[in-house]
């Protein structure tokens, strides 16, 4: 678990008496980009740590002490303070750094990564101001990053949803992601596009050609991926020749989909003739996926009266039975 139970207890209890929107509601990353921004236009100081005036580790230093951290005061002691974290893996928070900024060599310069490619920074002609981290300036001069927030889990997923444990051990794993504002989004629909790429970063299949579908050019996004999912035949276009990645996945596509992907239609897990749902019967195209589905459960997400075959897949309902296909026992 991310967190400990007693802390689980702590918050709760906290909540309780106090209204959401005061501090404790708000997560580190949150509070550090508040604090950061608060502070935009405030002049270049050499050697300054207050709203009066800020130089670049000047500037870190203030914005992480105001949220409880105590950082080192040079920009070189703040890089080496933290876990150094890939470019491709920056989160809001980070502290990102530069070299070659003036004459001198090594570190120069220090910003605090705030999401979408963007930094915040004390410069030394506008102040605290907001780049991109690919502008022509910033770009050549990157030299690598620190975190030192702790991975707080996303603050929409709570211990009490039933798809908890598969959506961070699949987070953990890299098959599912999150988004750069912290969130999971449990309950936004899954495109058939994703559903490939994340069914095919679980197989791990390497297309012989990614030219599948006339409707997903080479360089789209999930263009190798669903090229790897078709040539495993667990996802079929349409018969106009096109793949739709755009479109949302059904709950009875996506049972279909896992049991073919997994193979569970090979271990003879679901034995019985007959759904456990009310609105699934026997005839039902998808009925024997599904009961599957409802067979390898083990988060309690698919025990329900109801299935709701034609209801889009959430990324929680995806994410769960993606974990109970991948740890049934065989």
């Amino acid at each position: 678990m991310r967190q400990k139970f007693s802390k689980v207890i702590l918050l709760v209890l906290i909540f309780s008496v106090l209204p959401f929107t005061t501090a404790f509601a708000q997560s580190s990353q949150e509070e550090i980009i508040k604090n950061a921004k608060a502070q935009l236009g405030v002049p270049y100081l050499y050697g300054g740590t207050t709203p009066r005036g800020f130089d670049c580790s000047g500037f870190v230093w203030y914005v992480f002490g105001k949220a409880g951290y105590d950082l080192p005061r040079t920009s070189s002691s703040q890089y080496h303070a933290g876990t150094k974290v890939a470019k491709k893996d920056l989160q809001p928070g980070d502290l990102v750094f530069f070299e070659r900024t003036y004459s001198k060599a090594g570190i120069t310069h220090a910003g605090i990564y705030i999401g979408n490619n963007e930094f915040i920074s004390a410069t030394s002609s506008k102040g605290i101001k907001i780049d991109s981290l690919s502008s022509s300036y910033w770009g050549p001069k990157y030299y690598g990053a620190t975190r030192i927030l702790a991975d707080e889990g996303f603050s929409d997923v709570s211990e009490k949803d039933l798809a908890f444990e598969a959506i961070y051990a699949l987070s953990d794993s890299e098959i599912i992601q999150g988004f750069e504002d912290g969130t999971f989004r449990p309950d936004q629909a899954v495109t058939r596009g994703q559903a490939a790429a994340i069914i095919n970063r679980v197989l791990k299949k390497t297309p012989k050609n990614i030219s599948a579908f006339k409707d997903v050019p080479k360089g789209s996004r999930f263009a190798k991926d669903i090229a790897a999912i078709k040539e495993l035949g667990i996802i079929n276009g349409f018969k106009d020749g096109t793949f739709r990645p755009d479109a949302y996945m059904t709950r009875a596509e996506m049972a279909v989909i896992l049991e073919g992907a997994f193979k569970l239609n090979e271990m003879k897990i679901a034995e019985a003739n007959t759904s456990s749902y009310s609105d699934i019967t026997p005839a039902y195209w998808a009925h024997d996926a599904i009961v599957t589905m409802s067979s390898i459960d083990s988060t309690t997400i698919f025990d329900t009266d109801r299935y709701y075959a034609t209801h889009r897949a959430t990324r929680a309902f995806f994410t769960a039975a993606i974990f109970n296909s991948m740890n049934v026992k065989k």
